[in-house]
């Protein structure tokens, strides 16, 4: 199970891997917390009037596409997107807003989802949501009470029998050190690198550097995690600069897609090569 914040989270964030474990025979579940409906339009060729007045309906559109690409299933939890806001002071959030609600109660749909589907392994965000935004911050909350209070018999009655995950990882979805890498490889081969101004402004933002415990082998499935990312055409832009590198290219320099485990109730041992690590092992005990 992937926990996300908006439509198209699932597609930037660890697509390829649920794209590889799908092939392989798992059951993959996206849960969607918002429906991005606060989400900028992106792509200036989806700025249009009929665009801007659906976005809501348009974004469940691309998510169902992205899904079919990905060959998971998805649900919405069913809260609104709180948006990202700017200026200094920050003004509040909307009210009612994903963001602002308590954990306890924004985390029971998310509970119903890991009791319906039974998950062994749980992805999301670490404690800054990857990137501060509210609905990531809040995506880290309620996927680290879920992750818990789903196994608790007395929790959340009504949502289904108890059920408890045995693995929780954070993604590391953009080290600085697969784009050293891959830097490296474009100048050996006298490209431009169209993620030097990007990867200076990372290096200028203050937040966690978490040790990547867990790197999954996915790069034969780069190109569909490329195509379910433009699938979100509101906000991926086909010309920008994510996919100016081939990924044949990426995939000689980084071919993973990388993993911080936080929690684990079965026997494994760090560095891994597979998020069902211990796992496997434990289901044949």
């Amino acid at each position: 199970m992937a926990v996300h914040a908006h439509p198209d989270d699932e597609s930037s964030k660890g697509a390829a891997t649920m794209a590889r474990y799908v092939e392989e025979g798992a059951e993959v579940l996206v849960v969607t917390m918002t429906g991005g409906e606060r989400g900028d339009i992106l792509n200036p060729a989806m700025e249009r009037p009929e665009i801007r007045e659906n976005i809501a309906e348009v974004r469940r559109e691309e998510m169902n596409r992205a899904r079919e690409i990905l060959g998971v299933e998805q649900e919405f939890a069913g809260f609104v997107d709180s948006g990202l806001p700017e200026g200094d002071p920050l003004p509040p959030l909307p009210e009612g807003c994903f963001a602002t609600l308590p954990v306890e109660e924004a985390a029971e749909p998310l509970v119903a989802a890991i009791r319906r589907f039974r998950p062994h392994v749980v992805l999301t965000y670490d404690e800054n949501g990857g990137y501060p935004h509210p609905d990531h911050i809040m995506t880290h909350k309620v996927s680290m009470h879920a992750f818990d209070a789903a196994a608790e018999p007395d929790a959340y009655p009504g949502t289904g029998d108890p059920w408890q995950p045995l693995k929780l990882y954070y993604f590391v979805s953009f080290p600085p050190e697969r784009f050293e890498a891959l830097a490296e490889i474009l100048e050996e081969r006298g490209l431009d690198n169209p993620f030097a101004e990007w990867m200076e402004r990372i290096k200028e933002r203050d937040r966690p550097r978490w040790e990547i415990t867990t790197r999954v082998h996915c790069s034969e499935y780069f190109d569909t995690a490329n195509a379910a990312l433009k699938a979100h055409a509101t906000q991926i832009d086909p010309n920008g600069f994510w996919f100016a590198v081939p990924n044949d290219v990426v995939a000689e320099a980084w071919p993973t897609e990388d993993y911080h485990l936080v929690r684990s109730l079965v026997d494994t041992e760090v560095p891994e090569k597979d998020l069902f690590a211990g796992v496997r092992e434990a289901m044949r005990v």
